[in-house]
């Protein structure tokens, strides 16, 4: 029922998963709910997701709440084939994820997902839900909503609603405050410098690391590659994230410059082609280029290779591309987010945050069935509030409350100086 790389790896993954589940406590308090109220009875989810040890556990829990599961990657390198092996014969988790997959094997793992005839869809980048919407649509009448983990997918979302392509509620898991705040700032920022130094083993000290985009996503690696002592360039478009990212005190400049000094670049957008084929051209030697965005469209490495000299693997993911004029770039990962093509992505302690977000926004769905309209939705704030008071809670974190006279001069307005 599962397609994976080597079943005898379920050993090796069961191990991994318990660890990450150790660390991703208000998910376990989830789970233990879920198994006692089954609120996800009679729902088949069908979720496309990096499969990692951490989404490991939210499909342990989800199953836990009753739902009958299917998994797919949601990147060709993303996947754990370890987790992918113990999730089919340790959890009984039908897996389609085979690390380095093709793109044909890629969509008939979607496919296959489909196959099962899901009422909910999980997404990590609306390859699911646009599957859904376009070569499956005898399907639509079936699910009743979806959720959405990444900001790619959101776009994506947003874009099918103003094109009225869209046809279910769709939770914006991303936009949780509990999800974006910590998980693309801290974790993206952590586990992107973990997958360029696996790649390359480069010191990151003293280095032109150029951050392409300011947002959560780019905050966090800008942050974290300061912290390893960088001389960290950042580029945007935005007026307001390019003035922040100044006062933030990153140098701020134009692509046309930043490409001629940098000594890694990485990209952090969303969108397509920020790095173009005469980008490359203008690198210095030695550059160092990757991507921590969900699709491999950032830089266009397609391009680069049809006018490249030579190419070698010089190491698991680092590739050498020589151009006619004998100068060498250096392309991570084929340019798929490097964080899970060459590391493992997110640490659980804050994938915790956002797969507790997943398992409660699809509860919500089964709740409120029938009563969404079609539309792009965010997590309801008490849901969001309450994880965050989980957090501090595994934590060992206490804060302070409001008296009812403090809470009773923020409703009013007739009390001032």
């Amino acid at each position: 029922m599962s397609d994976i790389k080597d079943k005898n790896l379920a050993a090796k993954g069961k191990l991994k998963i318990e660890w990450a589940g150790s660390q991703m406590k208000v998910l376990q308090l989830i789970q233990e709910r879920f198994a006692k109220e089954k609120p996800l009875q009679g729902i088949t989810l069908g979720a496309c997701l990096h499969v990692t040890s951490e989404t490991a556990n939210l499909m342990i829990a989800l199953k836990e709440g009753g739902a009958d599961l299917a998994l797919c990657a949601s990147n060709p390198l993303s996947t754990q084939d370890e987790v992918a092996a113990s999730l089919s014969e340790d959890y009984g988790i039908p897996t389609f994820a085979i690390k380095g997959e093709d793109k044909d094997t890629y969509y008939s793992h979607l496919n296959s997902v489909m196959d099962f005839k899901p009422q909910i869809t999980m997404d990590d980048g609306a390859d699911l839900v646009t599957l859904l919407h376009t070569e499956r649509k005898s399907q639509l009448s079936e699910v009743i909503g979806s959720t959405e983990e990444t900001t790619t997918g959101i776009i994506r979302l947003r874009a099918m609603l103003k094109d009225g392509t869209l046809k279910i509620p769709a939770m914006a898991v991303n936009d949780s405050n509990t999800k974006h705040m910590f998980d693309n700032r801290y974790g993206t920022g952590q586990s992107t410098i973990d997958g360029i130094i696996r790649a390359t083993n480069v010191l990151l000290a003293g280095k032109k690391f150029v951050v392409v985009g300011y947002g959560w996503c780019g905050r966090g690696l800008a942050s974290r590659a300061r912290g390893m002592g960088s001389q960290v360039i950042v580029l945007e478009v935005d007026p307001l994230k390019a003035l922040e990212a100044s006062m933030d005190g990153f140098d701020v400049m134009p692509m046309e410059e930043a490409i001629k000094i940098a000594d890694i670049i990485c990209t952090a957008t969303g969108n397509k082609t920020v790095i173009s084929v005469e980008h490359f051209k203008k690198m210095k030697n030695g550059c160092i280029v990757s991507n921590t965005g969900h699709f491999n469209v950032e830089f266009d490495y397609g391009g680069l290779v049809k006018i490249a000299k030579n190419r070698r693997h010089m190491r698991d993911n680092l590739e050498e591309i020589t151009l006619e004029d004998d100068k060498k770039l250096f392309i991570l990962g084929e340019g798929r987010l490097i964080n899970l093509a060459s590391a493992e992505g997110h640490p659980p302690d804050v994938m915790d945050m956002s797969f507790a977000n997943q398992a409660l926004a699809a509860e919500f769905l089964v709740q409120n069935q029938g009563k969404l309209a079609t539309g792009v939705y965010t997590v309801p704030q008490e849901l969001d509030d309450m994880i965050a008071a989980l957090k501090l809670k595994s934590l060992g974190i206490k804060i302070d409350v409001l008296t009812e006279e403090q809470k009773r001069y923020l409703a009013s307005w007739n009390e001032g100086t």
